[in-house]
């Protein structure tokens, strides 16, 4: 079995680990100082969500993430779109997403990801995606509300998903009361991490 070898060693390797960390925080602030200098209202959802929500609590359990997620509403996406590429962004749309790449010959996975307020990101979730109004300032930043970021994971409960709320659930910043403000359905997936957050 082939395996990449490992030559970043000492130095290099640690600047190349906290250069990705940079990157991210960078596209982030980028993103959110844009959106917001054209009077376009956004919300930080996703792994940056979860990370500000989390440091508010305890520092020391922040993940690092590699996505910028944000929440648009659509009549709000052309003067986004122009905003982005007018702040050297390139648009993409692939695999059913509306992203922004940092350079045309960037990675899709290193890219601001829009999801829209008010539909279904997945035909089988529960609930919509929030309005962008569900957010507060974090940091001066449009952030999602605890609650209503709580419900995006909830529905998506994809693997990653379910590490975020348990990185939620262990910093004490969810517990059984939660579950009252979900659907049935979403209460459950709740409850079943609270009861075994490890699998």
């Amino acid at each position: 079995m082939s395996s990449i070898p490992f030559h970043l060693t000492g130095d290099a390797l640690w600047q190349r680990m906290n250069r990705a960390v940079e990157k991210i925080q960078e596209r982030l602030e980028l993103t959110a100082r844009t959106l917001e200098q054209a009077g376009v209202p956004y919300a930080i959802i996703g792994g940056n969500a979860v990370r500000a929500w989390v440091a508010q609590a305890d520092e020391a359990a922040v993940r690092t993430t590699r996505d910028v997620d944000i929440l648009l509403r659509r009549t709000d996406w052309e003067a986004a779109k122009a905003a982005m590429e007018s702040a050297g962004f390139v648009h993409r749309h692939a695999g059913g997403m509306e992203m922004f790449l940092d350079s045309a010959g960037a990675k899709a996975r290193d890219a601001v990801h829009v999801l829209f307020a008010g539909e279904f990101v997945e035909a089988d979730h529960i609930t919509p995606a929030p309005d962008v109004a569900e957010a507060i300032a974090i940091q001066s930043h449009s952030t999602l509300t605890l609650e209503a970021l709580v419900r995006m994971k909830l529905n998506s409960f994809r693997r990653k998903d379910q590490m975020h709320l348990i990185d939620m659930i262990d910093v004490g910043l969810l517990d059984s009361t939660w579950t009252r403000r979900y659907p049935p359905t979403l209460a459950a997936r709740l409850q079943e991490l609270l009861d075994s957050p490890n699998g």
